[in-house]
């Protein structure tokens, strides 16, 4: 996962590749903070000093790799700055790699400082600004922000009583909150295979300044699936691999719950009074940050809607805007169209305009890549308020229907068993990869503790936009269980196979996953305080799948998917209202669950639906 989140790793490089070491000069700096603390930055000025050149930032924690003499190779986001003439200012944040001070997982913003000593990462950026402006030579005066992942959340806290000179920002599938569904948690449950992974390194205490990252474990198994079963609950991962060195597992077992920790931490409430013009960016199918740039768009358009923001989301995985041209995501194609060259052109003219005074580009408020019917499309606002509402229904015999169902009588249940959880893919893997995203759900189609309905085929293209709100009539035999809802699009019987995949996949049915998500039922009221089930009561179930823009084309069907595992996307459920950071083995029990689908309990899923163009 580490490489994936890198933001000056070698990726996509669009147009003529550049040379650092023959067009750039670089120079390390230690700057400092309000309160003496120094941070690491390095900084890439052209050559050229007849011009008069804006200053670029991004801040990260993974590091400002090559130090010292070597230079860094032109990728990513880097490229095109390289290329358009930026003076390129990389610092390794607080208490990472070279800089001083103590780190801290997504730090939280504090909104009134009284003393020097009161820092955030909002501070750390204006100071940055502040020094570079006095102290680097052959600069105009204006600066901007970007990054991708992380490095988008500490873009995006820069903006925030942002300096005068930051003129614009970027946040790249920014960080927006750690507890309802971004990276490591989603409402409330744990997302196990990333959180393992990632924090394998990067957790762990640095004694002194470094350069190099810190010795982690390696894969245990080439099978996440078993390896992550057989060792056991939350608490047995911990102590058998982490101990106490991982500073953020110990706050994930010191505060289960939407606590203050949490609270403060979540960035949406902090999105007022931004200053820069503003280019949200993410991706449909990004695993780790999907929800971060809508939401911080959102809080933006809200608090500030005067404020210069815009929101791009196109058809890619975590980064894939850089790190691919974006024509297509594991066995799916979008049509041919490369959507990475529009994001290029996109924010070359976003920074140009506000940063070196280049005309002003044709930036709509949103644009959106709609999948399925693979094409951009702009919109005044997100979500759209165009779209009219539109339930299908979870019916008998499987169906899917538009039409609600009028017996007073009707359910589905299904034995969930904690020791057999559903996978969330059918690849043998020790990492999440990015493709189960769009991946084929056939494998879990044949499982009887999914439950599967689907619409007849479709007689006309059905297009939906925004949040899919989920409202399910449930009930247990336990006092705590897990939902996932996915979204399908089946394909035609006689869909064509597509020559890039390998022989074997095969497009005929195939079952694209469009949208999945978990909702903790314990938090199904309140996150704050979650509640057990009472077994055999019938407990309605609300929640939102994360935004998507899709179009079930004529001859498809659309599916939906209900199963109470996603293993080992997922951290397990005992089924039992016990602590899940502290519990046993013998907490985790099986469960029968039932979906009501009559009369006084339609359990259905509202989509905002399109009218045909």
């Amino acid at each position: 996962m580490i490489r994936i989140l890198v933001l000056l790793v070698p990726v996509l490089l669009l147009g003529q590749d550049i040379d650092l070491a023959k067009e750039y000069v670089k120079r390390e700096y230690r700057i400092p903070m309000r309160d003496g603390v120094r941070l690491h930055t390095i900084v890439y000025t052209p050559k050229d000093t007849a011009k008069r050149w804006p200053i670029m930032l991004g801040r990260t924690p993974y590091t400002v790799a090559p130090y010292g003499d070597e230079y860094l190779k032109a990728g990513g986001n880097n490229h095109w700055m390289a290329q358009e003439g930026y003076i390129m200012v990389f610092q390794d944040v607080r208490g990472r790699f070279m800089s001083e001070g103590e780190y801290e997982d997504i730090r939280p913003y504090i909104p009134d400082k009284r003393s020097k000593k009161e820092t955030d990462e909002s501070s750390d950026a204006y100071d940055t600004i502040e020094w570079l402006l006095k102290n680097l030579r052959h600069h105009n005066g204006k600066a901007g922000m970007i990054g991708i992942s992380y490095p988008g959340y500490y873009a995006a806290m820069g903006m925030i009583d942002a300096h005068p000179a930051l003129k614009a920002v970027s946040p790249q599938a920014p960080i927006a909150d750690w507890f309802l569904g971004d990276d490591f948690h989603h409402n409330g449950a744990v997302m196990l295979i990333d959180a393992f992974n990632f924090y394998r390194s990067f957790g762990k205490p640095r004694p002194a300044l470094t350069t190099a990252w810190p010795p982690g474990f390696p894969s245990p198994s080439p099978d996440a699936y078993r390896f992550l079963l057989d060792a056991g609950p939350l608490a047995s991962i911990k102590r058998r691999f982490y101990g106490d060195t991982a500073k953020f597992w110990n706050d994930v077992f010191a505060h289960p719950d939407y606590d203050e920790f949490w609270r403060v931490r979540s960035l949406p409430q902090h999105m007022k009074n931004i200053r820069p013009a503003v280019l949200f960016v993410g991706g449909s199918f990004d695993a780790e940050d999907l929800p971060g740039p809508l939401k911080l768009y959102a809080a933006v358009e809200r608090n500030d809607p005067k404020n210069r923001s815009a929101l791009m989301v196109g058809p890619w995985f975590h980064g894939g805007w850089v790190r691919s041209d974006g024509s297509r995501l594991g066995d799916i194609a979008f049509g041919g169209v490369k959507s990475s060259e529009r994001y290029d052109r996109v924010i070359r003219a976003f920074f140009a305009h506000h940063l070196k005074g280049a005309a002003a580009p044709e930036l709509p408020e949103v644009s959106y890549f709609e999948t399925g019917a693979n094409v951009w499309r702009t919109y005044e606002s997100w979500p759209l308020k165009e779209a009219a509402k539109k339930k299908v229904y979870l019916r008998e015999g499987g169906r899917l229907s538009f039409d609600a169902p009028a017996s007073g009588a009707g359910a589905d249940e299904y034995v969930s068993d904690p020791m057999r959880p559903v996978p969330y893919t059918n690849h043998i893997t020790d990492g999440r990869g990015r493709e189960y995203m769009t991946e084929d759900q056939r494998f879990a189609w044949q499982r009887p503790d999914v439950l599967s309905y689907e619409t007849p085929v479709l007689t006309e293209d059905l297009s939906v936009a925004g949040p899919a709100n989920v409202e399910l009539f449930f009930s247990s035999t336990q006092s705590d269980a897990d939902v996932v809802v996915k979204v399908i699009d089946v394909y035609p019987d006689d869909a064509k196979d597509d020559t890039l995949n390998a022989k074997h996949i095969k497009m005929g049915g195939y079952q694209m996953l469009v949208r999945g998500e978990v909702m903790r039922l314990r938090y199904r009221n309140s996150f704050e305080r979650p509640e057990p089930l009472a077994p055999g009561a019938v407990t309605p179930v609300r929640y939102a799948l994360p935004d998507f823009h899709h179009t079930f084309r004529k001859g498809h069907r659309m599916m939906v998917q209900v199963q109470s595992s996603w293993f080992p996307l997922v951290d397990r459920n005992p089924q039992r209202f016990v602590n899940i950071y502290t519990a046993h083995d013998t907490d985790f029990v099986r469960a029968v669950h039932t979906v009501q689908r009559n009369r006084l309990h339609p359990s259905h899923v509202e989509f905002g639906v399109m009218e045909k163009k």
